[in-house]
Protein backbone atom coordinates (compact mmCIF):
# COMPACT_ATOMS: atom_id res chain seq x y z
CA UNK A 1 0.00 0.00 0.00
CA UNK A 2 1.39 3.21 -0.92
CA UNK A 3 1.27 6.34 1.04
CA UNK A 4 -0.97 8.96 1.40
CA UNK A 5 1.49 11.65 3.06
CA UNK A 6 5.12 11.84 3.76
CA UNK A 7 4.49 10.93 7.12
CA UNK A 8 2.88 7.63 6.22
CA UNK A 9 5.92 6.72 4.31
CA UNK A 10 8.35 4.60 6.30
CA UNK A 11 10.08 2.56 3.19
CA UNK A 12 10.97 3.82 0.02
CA UNK A 13 8.99 1.16 -1.75
CA UNK A 14 5.91 3.41 0.07
CA UNK A 15 6.58 6.41 -1.85
CA UNK A 16 4.03 6.88 -4.78
CA UNK A 17 5.77 5.67 -7.80
CA UNK A 18 8.59 4.33 -6.22
CA UNK A 19 9.07 0.41 -6.52
CA UNK A 20 11.96 -2.02 -6.04
CA UNK A 21 14.13 -1.20 -8.73
CA UNK A 22 13.79 2.58 -8.28
CA UNK A 23 14.06 2.35 -4.61
CA UNK A 24 17.14 0.04 -5.03
CA UNK A 25 18.50 2.84 -7.51
CA UNK A 26 18.07 5.10 -4.71
CA UNK A 27 19.92 2.79 -2.30
CA UNK A 28 22.83 2.78 -4.96
CA UNK A 29 23.20 7.11 -4.54
CA UNK A 30 23.22 6.19 -0.17
CA UNK A 31 19.05 7.37 0.08
CA UNK A 32 17.59 5.05 2.32
CA UNK A 33 14.97 6.69 4.11
CA UNK A 34 12.26 8.79 2.59
CA UNK A 35 13.05 11.75 4.31
CA UNK A 36 16.27 11.98 3.01
CA UNK A 37 14.88 12.90 -0.75
CA UNK A 38 13.42 16.21 1.06
CA UNK A 39 15.91 18.98 -0.26
CA UNK A 40 16.77 16.83 -2.93
CA UNK A 41 17.35 18.04 -6.77
CA UNK A 42 15.88 15.31 -8.54
CA UNK A 43 17.19 16.63 -11.62
CA UNK A 44 20.93 15.87 -10.16
CA UNK A 45 19.68 12.30 -8.52
CA UNK A 46 18.66 11.38 -12.42
CA UNK A 47 22.83 12.90 -13.68
CA UNK A 48 23.90 10.93 -10.58
CA UNK A 49 21.84 7.13 -11.21
CA UNK A 50 22.85 7.38 -14.52
CA UNK A 51 26.73 8.00 -13.61
CA UNK A 52 26.53 5.00 -11.13
CA UNK A 53 25.00 2.83 -13.52
CA UNK A 54 26.92 4.32 -16.54
CA UNK A 55 23.92 4.24 -19.02
CA UNK A 56 20.97 7.27 -19.57
CA UNK A 57 18.30 6.41 -18.25
CA UNK A 58 14.99 6.41 -19.83
CA UNK A 59 13.99 10.46 -18.89
CA UNK A 60 10.47 8.98 -17.30
CA UNK A 61 13.43 8.25 -14.79
CA UNK A 62 13.69 11.44 -13.80
CA UNK A 63 10.19 12.41 -13.81
CA UNK A 64 10.07 9.93 -11.01
CA UNK A 65 12.47 11.29 -9.17
CA UNK A 66 10.72 14.75 -9.52
CA UNK A 67 7.51 13.01 -8.11
CA UNK A 68 9.34 11.22 -5.22
CA UNK A 69 10.90 14.58 -4.66
CA UNK A 70 7.85 16.67 -4.27
CA UNK A 71 5.93 14.12 -2.63
CA UNK A 72 8.06 14.12 0.15
CA UNK A 73 8.31 17.61 0.28
CA UNK A 74 4.67 17.39 1.08
CA UNK A 75 2.82 17.49 -2.44
CA UNK A 76 0.35 15.39 -3.30
CA UNK A 77 1.04 11.94 -4.68
CA UNK A 78 0.56 12.31 -8.37
CA UNK A 79 1.97 9.58 -10.75
CA UNK A 80 4.84 10.47 -12.36
CA UNK A 81 4.45 11.66 -15.53
CA UNK A 82 2.17 15.13 -14.21
CA UNK A 83 6.06 15.79 -14.38
CA UNK A 84 6.76 14.91 -18.02
CA UNK A 85 6.41 18.85 -19.16
CA UNK A 86 8.41 20.24 -16.00
CA UNK A 87 11.27 18.18 -16.94
CA UNK A 88 11.16 18.70 -21.01
CA UNK A 89 10.78 22.54 -20.00
CA UNK A 90 14.03 22.53 -17.39
CA UNK A 91 15.97 20.24 -19.64
CA UNK A 92 14.96 21.36 -23.25
CA UNK A 93 13.71 25.22 -22.76
CA UNK A 94 13.80 26.21 -26.25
Amino acid sequence: MKAKTAKEAKRLEDIPNIGKSMANDLRLMDIHEPEQLIGKDPYALYDRIGEIMGVRNDPCVCDTMIAAVRFMEGSEALPWWHYTAERKQKLNPD
